[in-house]
């Protein structure tokens, strides 16, 4: 799972195993930011939010390898963004809710200090406007 520190340098944001390092922790949002990074890994989380697929399920709608699409895979695994699964012959690749959901939650943790910091500069500009008349 995803964790890191909040934007005042102190407490944590996600659900990561107790005891990790805050390096182990910025390591882990690196990897998952790198692997968003790119479109058809983007494509690929879209396409897994609707459910499981196989590599060649997920391979269909581009015009790259099965091998291709199978290193997409490999980096979104490693990042912690999906799993696969073992169903007879069928290897499914399932998202990770969880990790992008921690992922949300660390945005949305710099996202409230912003709207916090835009509030109060709201009302600075507000004084002075009722000020000025």
């Amino acid at each position: 799972m995803l964790q890191s520190d909040g934007p005042d340098g102190h407490g944590s944001v996600g659900d990561g195993p107790v005891g990790d390092s805050s390096a182990d922790q910025d390591a882990q949002l690196n990897r998952a930011f790198l692997a968003l990074a790119d479109p058809v890994r983007r494509a690929l989380i879209a396409r897994l939010s609707r459910g499981p697929a196989t590599v060649n399920e997920l391979a269909e709608p581009f015009a790259m390898t099965k091998q291709g699409v199978s290193k997409h895979i490999q980096v979104l695994e490693a990042a912690g963004l999906i799993t696969r699964t073992r169903e007879g012959q069928r290897r499914p690749c399932h998202l990770d809710a969880a990790a992008l959901e921690a992922l949300t939650a660390w945005i949305d943790t710099y996202r409230l200090v912003a709207e916090r910091q835009f509030r109060r500069l709201d009302a600075v500009l507000e004084s002075l406007h009722n000020n000025a008349e």
